[in-house]
C-alpha cells in the first residue's frame, strides 16, 4: 500500500504528539520511509531520540542547520517526500499555514513544498470551534490541504467534544488515499443530507432532529477517495464539507428537483431525513389563535419519495442507489422491507430511538441491508461509518 513511499512527518506541539510514535511504526510496517520533523513545542511531548529511533532516519529540528542549509536543505527536504503529513496539526500550526508564515523549520517546509499536504488537527474543543480556526480551516481546504479528523471524545484537559487527533490507523488510511488517485477517482456521486423544512406559515415549519452529520461525513469520505461529489443538503446544523459541490435546499420538493438536476451519477447516497408529509396549503401569513381554544386544522399531503423515484428510474438510474432507514423498532425487518419496496440496492439501517443518541450524536450503529442479507457493523464514529461505506462503494464499483 505504502511500499517505497516517502513521508515527511511534521510533529506539532500537542499532547496528541505521542500518537505519532505509533504512526511512525505503522508507516514503516506498511513499507514507507518516514523523515520526522519536530517543532520546538513537540519536544515537550515526545523526545527526539524516541522519534528518530522509531523512524530509523535523521530527525530535523532547526531551520538554520549550517550543514544542511549550505545546500538549501529545507528546500530539498520539503520536495524529496511524496507526501507531507502534519500530526498533530495544532491551532498554531494551522494558523501559520493559513497565513503563509515561515518562521521555523516546520512552517518553512510547508511553504516550500510542492507536494500534497495532509493535516491531522488536534486541539481543545473550544479552540477547534473558535471562529479563527474555522476561518483557517476553510482557507487551508481552499488551498488544497487534505485533512483527517479531528474525532470527538474526551480531551486531556477533561473537556469533551471534537478536537481529538485521528487515530494512527485513520491517518494511515488517509495517507494511502492521498498517495493514490483515489479508489473513486472519476466517479460522480450524489449525496443528500440533513432534514427538510416543510412550511406551515411564514414562521413555522415541520422538521425532524437530523443534524446532517452522517451525510456530511459520507460526502467528505467519498471526496477523500477522489469522487466528484454533489452534496444536496437541507438546513442542517453542521457545516457542509469542503471539496464538494454544495446545493442547499429547504423542502422535499426542492430536494427532489436538485437531485434530478444532479443526475446522471454513478452512485446516489440518500442520507437526508426527508419529511414524509407537508401541509397541503401553506398559509401566506402567520396563523394566530382566535380565542376559541381550538387549534387550526392542517391538511397534509404526502411528499415525493426521492429514494423510490431514483431507484425506479427507467433511464439514467445510478449504478448503485443507497438509502437510509431510521427506525425505532424492528430495525432490520423494517429496513429489509423498505429496500424491497423502494427498489434501492442497499439500505443502511439504524435505531434512532432517543436512548441511542444517534440523532445529532457523534456515533452510529448501522446494519447494511443488501440483496445478500444483513451485515451488522459495530458502533463507530460517524466518520468511521462514512469511511467504511466509501470503501464498500469502491469495492462494488471495481
Amino acid at each position: 500500500m505504502l511500499a517505497g513511499k516517502r513521508i515527511l512527518l511534521i510533529i506539532g506541539g500537542g499532547i496528541a504528539a505521542y500518537k505519532c510514535l505509533e504512526l511512525i511504526r505503522r508507516y514503516r510496517e506498511a513499507g514507507a520511509q518516514v523523515t520526522p520533523v519536530l517543532t520546538k513545542a513537540a519536544e515537550q511531548f515526545v523526545t527526539p531520540l524516541s522519534v528518530a529511533a522509531l523512524a530509523g532516519r535523521k530527525l530535523y529540528r532547526d531551520l538554520f542547520d549550517l550543514t544542511d542549509e549550505a545546500e538549501m536543505g529545507h528546500i530539498q527536504l520539503s520536495r524529496a517526500a511524496d507526501l507531507v503529513v502534519v500530526a498533530p496539526a495544532t491551532a498554531d500550526l494551522m494558523a501559520k499555514m493559513a497565513a503563509g508564515l515561515a518562521g521555523d523549520l516546520a512552517s518553512t517546509l510547508l511553504m516550500a513544498t510542492d507536494k500534497r499536504v495532509l493535516i491531522a488537527p488536534a486541539m481543545n474543543v473550544r479552540m477547534w470551534q473558535h471562529p479563527a480556526t474555522r476561518r483557517n480551516r476553510a482557507t487551508l481546504a481552499g488551498d488544497g490541504i487534505l485533512s483527517v479528523g479531528p474525532n470527538e471524545g474526551e480531551m486531556a484537559c477533561g473537556e469533551y467534544g471534537p478536537g481529538r487527533m485521528a487515530e494512527p490507523a485513520e491517518i494511515l488510511a488517509a495517507t494511502a488515499a492521498a498517495l493514490s488517485a483515489g479508489a473513486l477517482a472519476g466517479r460522480r456521486i450524489l449525496v443528500t443530507s440533513g432534514p427538510t423544512h416543510e412550511p406551515i406559515d411564514p414562521v413555522r415549519y415541520i422538521a425532524n432532529r437530523s443534524s446532517g452529520s452522517q451525510g456530511t461525513a459520507i460526502a467528505r469520505a467519498l471526496a477523500g477517495q477522489g469522487a466528484e461529489v454533489t452534496f444536496v443538503t437541507g438546513p442542517a446544523t453542521v457545516p457542509p464539507p469542503e471539496g464538494v459541490h454544495v446545493v442547499k435546499v429547504e423542502t422535499a420538493r426542492e430536494m427532489l428537483a436538485a437531485v434530478t438536476a444532479a443526475l446522471p451519477a454513478d452512485v446516489a447516497v440518500f442520507a437526508a431525513a426527508v419529511a414524509d408529509w407537508r401541509v397541503a396549503t401553506e398559509s401566506g401569513r402567520k396563523l394566530k389563535k382566535d380565542g376559541s381554544g381550538r387549534p387550526p386544522v392542517l391538511d397534509f399531503a404526502e411528499n415525493p419519495d426521492i429514494l423510490a423515484t431514483v431507484s425506479q428510474m427507467a433511464q439514467g438510474r445510478p449504478r448503485l442507489v443507497i438509502g437510509f432507514a431510521a427506525e425505532t423498532d424492528d430495525v432490520v425487518a423494517h429496513a429489509t422491507a423498505k429496500r424491497a419496496r423502494k427498489g434501492c440496492d442497499w439500505i443502511l439501517a439504524n435505531d434512532v430511538s432517543p436512548a441511542t443518541g444517534i440523532m445529532g450524536g457523534s456515533h452510529n450503529t448501522v446494519t447494511l441491508i443488501s440483496a445478500t442479507g444483513a451485515e451488522s457493523w459495530p458502533e463507530m464514529t460517524k466518520d468511521q461509518v462514512a469511511n467504511r461505506l466509501a470503501q464498500k462503494i469502491a469495492e462494488a464499483l471495481a
